[in-house]
């Protein structure tokens, strides 16, 4: 008997449309038509899947990062998973170490670490410790959905305000704007600022893309906001995927005419599981452009979907890189956008404020 693969559909709202098996997983599942009369819900078609959150208690809140390519030394993510449900995260092939699919269970089965401003507070509070620059939301994005009922990243932020230790943080969400109450005052002394990724301005390829993100305008609405409130502000255009986000330029314009004041771009990344769940994702809204997009991604890698290399996963290389570097550099040289991350303030950080021991001054 011959077997037919089923073919698959685009689940509303979200960027995965199978749960992919992880790289550890013993047995590969998949579903296929064996002729016998189905209803829409036996035979595989997308319907709805909803978030499950997953509580977590963490023994550390802070991890250390000594990544060459990347400029901060410290990072804190709040949650693991993340609902946005973008469909290039190079973070889902981290679901795999929990034994989840990084496809949909990536999005929908958040691991949120109910403990992490009670573990930060102590690891600030060490006679060891020392302040470093820090960045929430490197992994999975701060201010994702859940975060307007569980509130995890203002807590974490309303430690660091009360120590004033330095942090910025990168985010596709507007829930940052709810926080400035926390934010402004810390930008007002030089410890923190905030990056804003707008992937493009094309709203529909947005909303694929990304399909629980704050749409496009909104995220430049954000960038006013924080800007207005005193924040320093950047960009991120990342990811740039050959033949898709082709309006970089017109990105970073609309960003600074917002009121960002930094920028930074990367190139698509398809490490372990993201190639096939990318693959998947353009076979399912981009299949004309499917082969293109795959082989100038290999173009930029010698051939290879993804390279780890510390010099060159962030921009590739060749001749489309280099290109691309052209763009990008010269559109910031004609903005006026800075080329260095926000200096950030150490020498403000006052760990006894923890530890109950009051000060003098």
């Amino acid at each position: 008997m011959s077997e037919f693969k089923l073919p698959l559909n685009a689940i509303k709202g979200r960027g995965a449309a199978t749960r992919l098996a992880h790289r550890f997983a013993r047995d590969v599942r998949e579903a296929f038509d064996d002729d016998w009369p189905t209803t829409d819900a036996d035979n595989g078609a997308a319907s709805a899947v909803p978030t499950q959150v997953i509580f977590e208690d963490v023994k550390s809140a802070i991890a250390r990062n000594d990544s060459p390519d990347i400029d901060f030394d410290f990072s804190i993510n709040p949650y693991r998973g993340c609902e946005h449900g973008c469909s290039y995260c190079y973070a889902r092939p981290t679901h795999s170490y929990l034994n989840l699919s990084p496809g949909l269970d990536f999005e929908t089965k958040i691991i949120a670490k109910r403990n992490l401003a009670e573990v930060l507070r102590r690891e600030l509070a060490a006679p060891r410790y020392r302040p470093r620059r820090l960045n929430l939301g490197s992994a999975t994005d701060c201010y994702q959905p859940v975060e307007r009922e569980l509130r995890l990243t203002r807590a974490v932020i309303a430690v660091l305000q009360e120590t004033r230790h330095p942090f910025s943080l990168i985010t596709k969400g507007s829930g940052v704007e709810r926080d400035l109450d926390l934010i402004a005052p810390m930008a007002a002394m030089g410890l923190a600022a905030v990056y804003v990724t707008v992937t493009t301005l094309d709203a529909q390829l947005s909303r694929r893309l990304e399909p629980r993100a704050a749409a496009p305008w909104r995220r430049l609405r954000t960038i006013r906001a924080l800007a207005d409130a005193g924040v320093p502000v950047g960009v991120s255009v990342a990811p740039q995927i050959p033949f898709l986000n082709t309006d970089m330029e017109q990105v970073l314009e609309a960003a600074w005419e917002a009121g960002a004041r930094r920028a930074f771009y990367t190139v698509l990344r398809l490490p372990w599981e993201v190639e096939p769940l990318f693959r998947q994702w353009l076979e399912l809204h981009a299949p004309e452009r499917a082969q293109r997009v795959l082989a100038r991604v290999r173009e930029m890698r010698d051939g290879r979907a993804y390279e780890a290399d510390f010099s060159t996963r962030m921009k590739g290389h060749g001749v489309w890189a280099d290109l691309l570097r052209q763009r990008f550099e010269k559109t910031c040289a004609r903005l006026g956008y800075g080329d260095q991350p926000t200096v950030l303030d150490m020498s403000q950080f006052r760990p006894a404020a923890l530890g109950g021991q009051g000060r003098l001054f």
